[in-house]
């Protein structure tokens, strides 16, 4: 979602319609469908039966870097351009990555839980796990996967990665077998794109391979591991642990999780920050304008 400034710039140019402020945003953009030129989405879906109901429209707009959100053979199809928010979120999002990693394996929520509850005067909290010397496997090296790769140095831990193809500019140790991976690593680090190329590649075998001494961090998408299969790898204790920003169907979350003392929830805050929700949303302004001035595009997404 923008921030007000700019949210006001946009208003200066054009008629802003909020959907989340609407009893009835179905019926709201059937009463608009002639009027509405340009969608701003933040990762709420824009599927084909949206696109194709609106005659006029020409610009999607997205906030955020993934456009798995956004059906683009629909967007294709009517030749409407899409955009996004790339590079400037990295750095955030790789801190939240390495966040959870910290949090999970060093029980700091849970921590923080016991010291407010009184308990530690009942003895101490049960011992927590070392990063440093750890093997992290990243899934997916782009932007956000090096940046946590970085962190990870400064930990002294040891880097190795999968992805569709090996880097030729890393020295760390490529993985083309993902199973293979994850049962040498001790964090397994999802920092990859959603959509169809990575549906579901976290499965039961992923996580059986990964063993019962190493966690799941995802930053990714909640797309990318089949939500039963991790439910069950950690119910049965078949994996250590999880540190979640993203789920299968946000905002919605199993309630199985909320109980787990090996789980460290957030709520999708990868990029939230004023910083860089500010570049984000400053991105989209510049995108929209740029689109009805019939200059280039800043950011545009390859259909």
């Amino acid at each position: 979602m923008l921030l007000p400034a700019e949210i006001e710039q946009l208003e200066e140019d054009f008629r802003l319609i909020f959907l989340w402020k609407e009893r009835d945003p179905e019926a709201t953009i059937l009463e608009n469908a002639s009027d509405i030129l340009a969608i701003i989405s933040s990762l709420r879906p824009v599927r084909r039966t949206m696109i194709e109901a609106l005659p006029n429209l020409e610009i999607i707009a997205n906030c955020a870097v993934g456009f798995d959100n956004i059906d683009m053979r629909a967007a294709k199809e009517r030749g409407v351009a899409v955009t996004n928010t790339p590079d400037v979120l990295t750095d955030d999002t790789a801190d939240v990555g390495f966040l959870l990693m910290l949090d999970v394996a060093r029980r700091a929520v849970e921590g923080d839980a016991y010291v407010r509850a009184g308990l530690w005067k009942n003895g101490p909290l049960p011992l927590g796990v070392s990063l440093s010397g750890k093997r992290v496997g990243i899934v997916g090296l782009g932007r956000i996967g090096r940046a946590l790769a970085r962190r990870a140095e400064g930990f002294a831990m040891d880097i190795v990665y999968h992805g569709p193809r090996e880097k030729t500019d890393v020295s760390y140790r490529y993985y083309a077998d993902l199973k293979e991976m994850a049962g040498d690593v001790d964090f397994l680090v999802l920092t990859c794109p959603g959509g169809a190329s990575t549906h579901h590649m976290i499965d039961y075998e992923v996580l059986c391979s990964l063993g019962d001494k190493s966690f799941l961090v995802n930053i990714a998408r909640g797309s990318v591991v089949v939500q039963d299969d991790l439910l069950m790898a950690l119910s049965n204790e078949m994996i250590a642990g999880a540190g979640l920003d993203v789920y299968d169907s946000e905002p919605d979350v199993p309630r199985e999780l909320f109980s787990m003392d090996n789980v460290v929830l957030t709520p999708h805050i990868g990029s939230a920050t004023f910083e860089t929700r500010t570049k984000m949303g400053q991105i989209v302004v510049d995108n929209v304008r740029a689109h009805f001035e019939g200059l280039p595009l800043l950011t545009p997404v390859g259909i």
